[in-house]
């Protein structure tokens, strides 16, 4: 395989957690049936890839989504891997049951930073949608979970337009408040640039929440994925979301594009030096075959011109 040459540079981290959201956010977009078993396979191989934070699958009705209805037989296929945390979104009470029942140890709730994506995927107010989570967050924890509050729209909203920063600063620590001891910064539609990263991330310090707790999920729409992630890794952000593949969407943002492609990240850490414990061969190869199943080319770059290169 060709590597990218290793040359890093200053002030960036020594180590980044990639949290991979390929099998739940990559998947629940998809119009035909992705078999159960070809899901809890790649979820395997990802963690073989040397993945250990891979989120596994939603409680949500499976009427909303319904790609993910097969939770419950998910789950316990994947459970027993060993050094791998396995978190699921929980929307409500529930789905904390349904997580509990099948021994979670890690879940996430999926708050808005603008009103209309939280009528549009929530069909709640802003505020209704944080009071709903209130005590899920709250029992998640008495339970000894981890919980990751994803915050979506931070960067702007295919109705509302541009977000304020003071708009999702409020939510982010809201859901602080709450007990979420992480939170991901989602740029859903793809329209954030690297000085509005930075903004955001120190406001959200000044108004008392620490770097240590925030990942960033940035979309490629604009082609401004990596520049963006770069940015954070300047800010101190050790915490990347990003999909096997590329895979994903939004289906309540139809602008939404794929997620930042975790190969193409990857490429990129590994020229800058940075460790990600990942084996970038075996990564390539797990996309590459996910994409065999899904009957079309990988929209990675990284893993077209790697799996090229084989051929």
């Amino acid at each position: 395989m060709t590597l990218p040459m290793t040359v890093p540079a200053a002030d960036l981290p020594a180590r980044v957690r990639i949290h991979e959201v390929g099998a739940r956010d990559g998947l629940q977009n998809e119009k035909s049936t992705v078999p159960t078993e070809v899901k809890a396979e790649f979820v395997r191989r990802l963690a073989d890839a040397g993945l250990t934070t891979i989120e596994a699958t939603s409680f949500v009705h499976p009427k909303w989504v319904p790609q993910l209805a097969d939770a419950e037989q998910l789950f316990p296929l994947v459970a027993g891997l060993k050094g791998v945390h396995l978190p699921v979104l929980v929307p409500n009470d529930r789905g904390l049951d349904r997580a509990l029942a099948l021994g979670a140890r890690r879940v996430a709730v999926f708050a808005s930073a603008t009103e209309s994506f939280a009528k549009a995927n929530l069909n709640r107010t802003l505020d209704e949608s944080l009071a709903v989570f209130d005590p899920v967050v709250r029992r998640a924890r008495d339970e000894g979970l981890h919980v990751r509050g994803y915050v979506s729209m931070c960067f702007g909203d295919p109705w509302e337009g541009a977000v304020p920063i003071h708009q999702v600063v409020r939510v982010c620590k809201a859901l602080r408040d709450m007990g979420c001891d992480e939170l991901s910064l989602g740029d859903t539609i793809g329209v954030a640039t690297p000085g509005h990263v930075l903004e955001l991330l120190a406001m959200l310090n000044e108004e008392g929440v620490p770097t240590n707790v925030l990942g960033v999920h940035f979309h490629d729409t604009y082609g401004q994925a990596l520049a963006n992630t770069y940015a954070a890794l300047e800010h101190g952000v050790t915490t990347v979301d990003a999909s096997a593949g590329g895979l994903g969407g939004c289906p309540y943002a139809k602008s939404a594009t794929g997620n930042l492609a975790t190969e193409d990240l990857v490429w990129m850490l590994r020229g800058l030096g940075i460790d990600t414990g990942i084996d970038l061969d075996r990564l390539v190869a797990t996309s590459a075959w996910m994409a065999e199943q899904l009957g079309r080319p990988s929209p990675s770059r990284t893993v077209r011109a790697l799996s090229h290169k084989e051929h």
